[in-house]
């Protein structure tokens, strides 16, 4: 397992004498050949920006540190992967930050690239190659014809065309889960929001916000059409990362409801959501919501808390509604946002595994959270338990959580579900 590097022209080498090493968290570890997994396709190789890669001597045991002309690398995953160890690094400058991305460790073996992650879920229909750019270009171009008054489909050609987001371009292929953006506004500041930063963030935002409000109208015109040519597991999702908190326009997303399963029970309706908003959820779940996906870091208040930065609202409050939903008959899972080092922390899996069993969650989508690590760390609460390892956590909550799916997309429930909710 050979320590994989990068010059300054951005060409990428493994060392021939020196051994790959990962991290998790703050430690420096070695990589065992369980924890790895080839390159998937999908995946990117970059050089981490002001970051010298290191690796250790096998004869000496001893962490060494290439020269400053070469960097450190890591992969970044395609959906469907769960990362189980960062790259091994050394900043030079620890107030450099890097972009919003979810690092990997990745080593050369005899037969090519590997990384330290684990499958979690079934990737095809989430692969980037399964929504060519021409296909997209072709299928925007006929939609926004058909319905040129409508500003959402208007707000989604960006979306797609710029900044390939699969969901965004799913809606215009007409196919699997596609995305309804609704609202300008959010109940939380979350540190890693894609789509809005203060000013004084160190993290710029990768993508433009909506900064308009749909009509409903508008909603139920796009819900119709995704619904009706999408399949028979069609799904359409509230809550994008190019919007604020979707349950903001609460009332008006159960009047969508109502009025799309006036006219035809096909599909499945989601949203994504922090659900801290529990009257509106409530209301949303009472108009026919199917699915339900609850975005979360931790089931501990003051991490949660250091991450979110909620307006009102607190982890009690999102169980309150994940249960009301789940007691329903809404499929409910959590986006759990996972990172090494912290997410498998004795107390992080004893409190997640408590709030996924007491409030009936179907599924966990195990998701990297894209930030800096060396910002991450320093702004969430110390590690108080001991460290577990990344699969050691998975196999936790498969067999302390008999009841729920491990996964990484929203899945459409099972047949008995279904039963129960017509």
């Amino acid at each position: 397992m050979h320590l994989v590097y990068a010059d300054s022209k951005g060409q990428i080498y493994d060392h021939s004498d020196l051994l790959a090493l990962g991290r998790n968290g703050e430690f420096l570890t070695d990589i065992y050949p369980q924890e790895l997994i080839p390159l998937p396709e999908g995946a990117t190789l970059v050089s981490l920006p002001g970051a010298r890669a290191l690796g250790v001597d096998p004869d000496t045991g001893k962490t060494i540190a290439l020269p400053e002309e070469y960097s450190a690398v890591g992969a970044l995953l395609p959906q469907g992967f769960t990362r189980l160890l960062l790259p091994a690094y050394a900043k030079k400058d620890e107030s450099e930050t890097w972009p919003l991305f979810g690092y990997t460790a990745v080593v050369w073996m005899e037969d090519g690239f590997y990384v330290a992650a684990e499958a979690s879920d079934d990737p095809d229909k989430w692969n980037p190659l399964s929504a060519p750019d021409d296909k997209v270009e072709s299928a925007v171009q006929k939609i926004t014809t058909l319905y040129p008054e409508n500003r959402i489909w208007q707000h989604l050609t960006k979306c797609a065309l710029e900044y390939g987001c699969l969901t965004s371009r799913n809606t215009f292929l007409e196919r699997w889960e596609g995305s309804l953006p609704v609202s300008m506004t959010c109940n939380a500041g979350c540190v890693g929001c894609i789509s809005e930063q203060p000013d004084d963030s160190p993290f710029p935002s990768p993508q433009t916000r909506l900064d308009f409000k749909p009509t409903v109208d508008e909603m139920v015109q796009l819900m119709l059409h995704h619904l009706n040519t999408a399949g028979q597991d069609a799904i359409i999702s509230f809550g994008q990362g190019c919007e604020g908190e979707p349950s903001t326009r609460g009332v008006d997303i159960a009047e969508a409801i109502r009025r799309v399963r006036a006219e035809t029970d096909r599909g499945f309706i989601n949203i994504n959501t922090n659900a801290g908003l529990t009257d509106m959820i409530k209301l949303i779940t009472d108009a026919g919501l199917d699915l339900m996906r609850v975005s979360t870091i931790s089931a501990l208040d003051d991490h949660y808390n250091a991450y979110y930065r909620p307006r009102l609202y607190g982890v009690e409050n999102v169980g309150r509604s994940l249960k009301y939903a789940a007691d329903k008959g809404v499929y409910t899972s959590i986006n759990y946002l996972i990172f090494p080092g912290v997410t498998d922390r004795e107390e992080e899996i004893e409190a997640m595994v408590d709030f996924v069993n007491a409030n009936n969650v179907k599924l966990i989508q195990m998701r990297n959270l894209n930030i800096d690590p060396e910002w991450y760390l320093q702004h969430i609460p110390k590690q108080r338990g001991e460290l577990l390892g990344m699969k050691t956590m998975l196999d936790i909550f498969r067999q302390e959580c008999p009841n729920t799916v491990i996964g990484s997309f929203t899945h459409v429930p099972p047949e008995q579900m279904r039963r129960n909710r017509a």
